[in-house]
Order: structure tokens, then C-alpha cells, then sequence
């Protein structure tokens, strides 16, 4: 069994025969000093990860809130990206750790929903460096463009209201918490809003690290993804809404669903940052037998 959409995927041999295409613009979210010790030639550093500005909004009041379509229309403007662009991210492998990974996909999500033609480079700079491939040490840059987004942006975000009103969907609708087992069932000490822990009541788990292989860093097979989500039955429903912590890993599982084909997915914006800190909203801290992969 195949990916549905595979080209929301690079593959490393793709790209190093098309580092000198016109159109490419390779993005690298690792750390400003890792980028600096080497990157892909032509590769530009972004830094993704800081709370606000860059793919988050600035002003918001929870962290890696979704950006304004003005800002993020600036950023891709800067960093050299059109709309005809074929955009590549990539990042570390879960060697270091999952944060490589989730950015990745948290800008894919972010970027595709605002209209780029973007894909994350599977297996990450490990594995462009473990084949030999050509490194730099030369800053790379794009020229400057006028991007504009894609007024349809928003299908890709959900708010509480609408995870509340998925939660009374069960037959039509699925809420996926991508953390781990251990915070899902409220069994990890660290909380992210008013102390209060596990996950949103009715809410199944499919852990982010489960899709993607934590020793090469390359997403797991489509049988293995599909697996996962049947399990949590969010392949048998029309729409998927994917939380997390504060809406980064969640893009994992969204990614993956798209990868396969799933046509109505959003991720909640804010995520548990939000949820957890309204003592109106339902959560559980105790562990499901249909949400565990």
C-alpha cells in the first residue's frame, strides 16, 4: 500500500537532482548554529520555533498561534518563496529527538493551507549526510517575492467550538490527541494549563512518535499509519481534528492523515494551552483501550 499523496513528500535522491531547479526553494528548521556548521547547498535558515513572529502570530495570547494571512504573506515574501515555488523543509531525525520532525510538518501545515507547494524531506539532514550528499557552508538566499495566500487557509485550523462540536459527532467526527501514552492518561507530571492533565474527554491517541521511525527519522509506511488511525477509528470518519500541547505536534498526525489521503482534517489551534486552562471544558486523565496504537 501507497501514500495517497506522496508528493507531500521528498525523497533525498529527488532533491539533490533538482538542487539547481529554478523553482526549488530549500528551507532548513534546525537550530541557527547547526545550519551555520553546514546545510543542503542553497538552503535558507528560518527560524520556525521562536513563539512569535516567523509562521506564529506575534500578538497572540497562547504561543504558536496560527499567523495573520498579511504576516505570513511577508514572511514567505522574504524568505524568496512564490506561489509557483516547489518549497522542500527539512530538519533533524528523532535522534535528537521529535521537535526536528513537528516543525517540519508544522510548517507544512501552515504553508500548504496558505497555498505553498511544499513537502518535508523524509528521513531529514541525518540522512542527506549519512549518503554523502553535498554540504555547504554558505549562507543561501532567495530574491525577494510577493506571495499571496490562499484565501481558503483556514480549513486546515480549528477552535474549541469546533472540537466541542466534533466531540458530539462521534459517528462523523474524530478528535486525535497526538502527545504520548503517558499524557494522555494524565500519568506525566508536566500539565499545560491550571494543572490539569490527560486529555480532552472523548478525545482517542495516536502519539506523533508512533508515525515515524525514531532510529532513521523517515515517516512510517502507509500500512503502518493506516494501522494506527483505524485503531483510533479516525480513518472511518469525515472529519479529523488533531490536538496537542500547543498545536506542533498535532501536525504530525495531520500530515500523516494527508499523506493517506484523509480529505477533512484540521488541527486545533492552541491546543491543550487553551483547553486545559478553561476549567469549563471536559478532560480526562485516565487511559482509553480504543485510543492506544
Amino acid at each position: 500500500m501507497f501514500y495517497t499523496n506522496p508528493q507531500y513528500l521528498a525523497e533525498t535522491d529527488w532533491l539533490a537532482k533538482h538542487l539547481e531547479d529554478s523553482g526549488i526553494r530549500i528551507i532548513d528548521l534546525r537550530p541557527e548554529a547547526e545550519y551555520l556548521e553546514g546545510h543542503i547547498p542553497g538552503a535558507v535558515f528560518f527560524d520556525i520555533a521562536r513563539p512569535s513572529g516567523g509562521l506564529s502570530d506575534a500578538n497572540a495570547t497562547f504561543p504558536f498561534t496560527w499567523p495573520k494571512e498579511e504576516q505570513f504573506e511577508a514572511v514567505m515574501s522574504q524568505v524568496g518563496v512564490r506561489n509557483d515555488s516547489r518549497v522542500v523543509l527539512y530538519a533533524s531525525t528523532p535522534t535528537k529527538g521529535m521537535d526536528g520532525i513537528m516543525w517540519c510538518t508544522r510548517a507544512w501545515w501552515v504553508m500548504h493551507h496558505f497555498g505553498v507547494q511544499c513537502a518535508v524531506l523524509n528521513g531529514g539532514w541525518e540522512k542527506w549526510v549519512a549518503e554523502g550528499r553535498t554540504v555547504s557552508t554558505s549562507p543561501g538566499s532567495y530574491p525577494a517575492t510577493a506571495f499571496i495566500a490562499d484565501p481558503h487557509w483556514r480549513q486546515g485550523l480549528a477552535n474549541k467550538e469546533d472540537v466541542l462540536a466534533a466531540l458530539q459527532e462521534p459517528g462523523s467526527a474524530c478528535v486525535v490527541d497526538s502527545l504520548s501514552i503517558e499524557s494522555y492518561s494524565g500519568m506525566e507530571q508536566f500539565s499545560y494549563g491550571a494543572g490539569r492533565k490527560g486529555h480532552i474527554t472523548g478525545a482517542v491517541n495516536v502519539p506523533a512518535y508512533s508515525l515515524v521511525d525514531q532510529d532513521t527519522g523517515l515517516f512510517a509506511s502507509a500500512n503502518d499509519m493506516r494501522v494506527h488511525f483505524e485503531k483510533a477509528g479516525a480513518l472511518s470518519v469525515d472529519k479529523v481534528i488533531t490536538y496537542c500541547g500547543a498545536g506542533i505536534a498535532a501536525t504530525v498526525d495531520a500530515f500523516a492523515l494527508a499523506l493517506l489521503g484523509h480529505a477533512n482534517v484540521a488541527v486545533y489551534d492552541n491546543s491543550l494551552f487553551e483547553w486545559a486552562a478553561d476549567q469549563s471544558l471536559p478532560m480526562t486523565a485516565q487511559s482509553s483501550a480504543r485510543g492506544k496504537p
